[in-house]
């Protein structure tokens, strides 16, 4: 029996030899390009990019094999790639699809496959229910063998982020910034852009490191703390980080705080509302805050709340008028750009926001907060048996259980986990305060997600979340 191959919020992903094999990254080329084939025009071809993990650029060389002898032209990238471009490459070039070679912000000893559809985003959940169907067959189509060419997707990308965002206000800026590429296919890219326009900025973690030294490349705590330590002693005005394969983004405040993806979001949606007056509505995922909520409110914004993955967000940008649409990992897009989350171009709209209120970082987050209320955020990734996972959910489901901790329960949602909202004070007019359990489809792992208003209640609903899941009872 083959290996199975499951497919996650966004693609596959496997560790490294056992799972990630150049046979399986075949079988799901296979089922890539049976797909093409059938559903899409297939003589318009596929663009293919690759991250800085290990084996990528030779798991990038085996898809494109298989992919070409399904009679499917490939274009495939000259060098590491952020997934953004090998996106904007399809999307430009009206190709049949992208694929993506990375595991994005995974461990190490992880890589993965990401598929994009035509439009330039994450493939919708439709599109990878038929990829999936094609796997499960063992699909690997035999065609007139077409040609495998190399392409330079990332000047073409560079150059559009660079239009998206207004790149003289951030020269004019006098900002500093630290950039922080977490050994990832982002390397070089953004300091190349400030470089170009003459913006001070402090670079680390550039260099090819497949090992991802001491960290996951994820742009969170504890991940981001050299950047953090970065950013205050070289007295920055922020620091921007975007993980393994570029598509999301972190940020620390002058400070050294760490600005998690939730703030970084109101930031920009507050911006775009206030100062761009750009239309359209609001999307996030089940697991981001509220405080994007009562921002689309004020501004008469339509939000839609999604399951979590990018590819339901890229779903609803594609049937309606969607401003911005993001979810808690930190991945953020624009119609107007891409149905696609975007860290290098979400780092370049952050130094767009500070240029333009001419205020660093940590004060547009502090202006956020007094207007808002105070809204704290906090996760724990509970790494346990299938069991106790399995049984966590069931209880947290049951009617009977109406308590966490100190703290009842007044309502239950479940549209992707399940998601309790607690009697814990607000503070005034702080965040209503919220845990999330929700269980991952392909490995060990149970999230805990919360929301308050202060940090010191996050803390203790996560531990007595965590006590929950762990104790049985």
């Amino acid at each position: 029996m083959p290996q199975e191959i499951k497919f996650g919020t966004d693609g596959w992903r496997g560790i490294i030899a056992d799972d990630f094999t150049f046979d399986n990254v075949r079988r799901v080329a296979g089922a890539i390009a049976s797909y093409v084939a059938k559903y899409e025009d297939a003589k318009r071809g596929v663009f293919l990019g690759y991250d800085t993990r290990f084996a990528s650029q030779r798991a990038a060389q085996v898809a494109a094999e298989v992919i070409a002898s399904a009679g499917i032209p490939v274009k495939i990238a000259t060098d590491y790639t952020p997934t953004p471009a090998v996106s904007y490459a399809v999307k430009t070039n009206g190709a049949a699809g992208g694929v993506m070679v990375t595991s994005s912000h995974n461990p190490w000893n992880w890589n993965g496959v990401k598929f994009k559809g035509k439009f330039g985003g994450s493939a919708t959940p439709a599109i990878m229910k038929k990829v999936e169907e094609e796997l499960r067959a063992g699909a690997m189509p035999q065609g007139t063998k077409a040609a495998v060419e190399e392409a330079d997707v990332k000047t073409p990308y560079v150059a559009a982020v660079c239009r998206f965002a207004d790149m003289d206000l951030i020269g004019k800026a006098k900002f500093k910034v630290a950039v922080d590429s977490m050994y990832g296919s982002g390397r070089g890219i953004l300091s190349g852009i400030f470089r170009e326009r003459g913006v001070e900025h402090i670079t680390i973690r550039q260099e090819v490191n497949p090992l991802f030294p001491g960290i996951n490349p994820e742009p969170i705590e504890p991940h981001i703390s050299l950047l953090q330590q970065t950013v205050v002693s070289e007295k920055c005005d922020a620091g921007l980080a975007t993980d393994g394969d570029a598509d999301r983004v972190g940020a620390v405040a002058e400070d050294g705080s760490f600005v998690d993806s939730h703030k970084i979001f109101c930031v920009l949606l507050r911006w775009l509302l206030e100062r761009k007056k750009w239309s359209g509505d609001v999307v996030r995922a089940f697991n981001t805050t509220r405080m994007l909520d009562r921002i689309a409110a004020k501004h008469g914004r339509k939000l839609y709340e999604t399951q979590i993955g990018f590819k339901y967000t890229a779903d609803l940008m594609m049937e309606h008028d969607i401003l911005i649409g993001g979810e808690e990992s930190g991945g953020i897009g624009y119609s107007r750009f891409l149905p696609e989350r975007d860290g290098i171009l979400n780092c370049l709209l952050l130094a767009n926001v500070m240029a333009e209120e001419g205020k660093p970082l940590g004060q547009l987050v502090a202006d956020l907060q007094l207007e808002f209320g105070p809204h704290f955020y906090g996760r724990r990734d509970l790494h346990i048996e299938e069991e106790i996972k399995k049984d966590a959910i069931r209880r947290a489901r049951d009617e009977g259980t109406q308590k966490l901790g100190r703290y009842r329960v007044l309502k239950k949602e479940n549209l992707d986990g399940i998601k309790f909202f607690l009697d814990a004070p607000t503070n005034g007019k702080g965040a209503e305060a919220w845990i999330l359990f929700r269980a991952s489809g392909t490995e060990p792992l149970l999230r805990a997600y919360s929301e308050a208003s202060s940090p010191e209640l996050v803390a203790e609903i996560l531990s007595d979340g965590e006590k929950f899941v762990r104790s049985g009872v």
